[in-house]
């Protein structure tokens, strides 16, 4: 039998990121948790935790994260249920999602605000490319996940949202100077790109789809999206905008639609554990409801 108290340790390793976070969390000493963790991995017979900055687990520690945070979910509700309505003011419940930048700026977060309010949960949320969201899943950092992957992970239901729509868009001097009165094809490989990272594949993903190739235009990296949208919007490169924030900047004039009538979807997926949990329960409604009236 694993012991829950050693499991609740290794997630917080893994959530703080130390040792020493872990004991601060865990209101222990470090040389505790250093033990708790040892007699796990003794248990499990394999390491569980490397011990980097910050602390990440292996292969084999990832499925007893995932456990441990399952346990911990359940287990708050059982005794919320337990206590009932009279019992006071109980911690609140974590729940820990991960989010595709684009939607975090444009529709997500309504759906946390349409939860009730009497709900005790606090949300951990974490960002990444909608490609790579379902690692997260896959490791146990989150609960839940915004994703572009179709396929359940493992221990996962899947529901479809719907698709983000993207346009192609640049300032009106960008424009005049890469692609007007030349074809769009021939711009895109000498227009300078704005990605917000290096996993954002968006740009290229829209004009491979033109050109049948990959480019390697000047290409500036914008890690937030605000700041994104800023720089596309001050002509430092074109790149694939949210169609309502695209379409809000076409009427105002500060964009401009570099490839009119050609657009990018990107299907979007909600992924979370295949646990009878009411909070996972809940915030899926709000989050297939948030992304119904957002999404195509």
């Amino acid at each position: 039998m694993l012991d829950s108290g050693q499991l609740a340790t290794l997630q917080s390793v893994v959530d703080e990121g130390s040792f020493e976070g872990a004991a601060r969390a865990l209101h222990i000493t470090p040389s505790a948790v250093s033990q708790r963790i040892k007699a796990l991995e003794q248990a499990a017979g394999q390491v569980l935790v490397r011990r980097t900055k910050p602390c990440q687990p292996t292969e084999a520690g990832r499925p007893l994260v995932r456990l441990a945070g399952q346990l911990a979910l359940l287990e708050r509700e059982a005794l919320d249920a337990a206590r009932g309505p009279l019992a006071g003011r109980q911690p609140r419940t974590r729940i820990a999602v991960v989010v595709n930048a684009d939607s975090l700026a444009t529709w997500f977060l309504r759906a946390l605000a349409q939860l009730p309010t009497d709900l005790a949960y606090c949300f951990d949320l974490h960002q990444d490319d909608q490609d790579h969201t379902a690692d997260l899943l896959r490791d146990g950092t989150v609960m839940a996940a915004v994703t572009a992957q179709r396929v359940a992970v493992q221990g996962c239901r899947v529901h479809r949202l719907g698709a983000m729509r993207y346009l192609a868009m640049a300032s009106p001097e960008l424009h005049r100077a890469h692609f007007a009165g030349t074809d769009t094809v021939s711009a895109l490989a000498t227009a300078p790109m704005v990605r917000l990272d290096r996993k954002d594949e968006l740009q290229h993903r829209f004009a491979g789809g033109l050109t049948r190739r990959r480019l390697d235009p000047p290409t500036h990296y914008v890690p937030a999206v605000s700041a994104f949208i800023e720089a596309i919007r001050l002509g430092l490169g074109w790149a694939m905008v949210p169609e309502r924030i695209a379409r809000e900047d076409m009427a105002t004039g500060r964009l401009v639609d570099i490839s009119p009538g050609r657009h990018l979807d990107v299907p979007l997926y909600w992924q979370s554990w295949r646990l009878e949990s009411t909070a996972l329960t809940i915030l899926t409604g709000a989050v297939r409801a948030a992304a119904a009236e957002a999404l195509r």
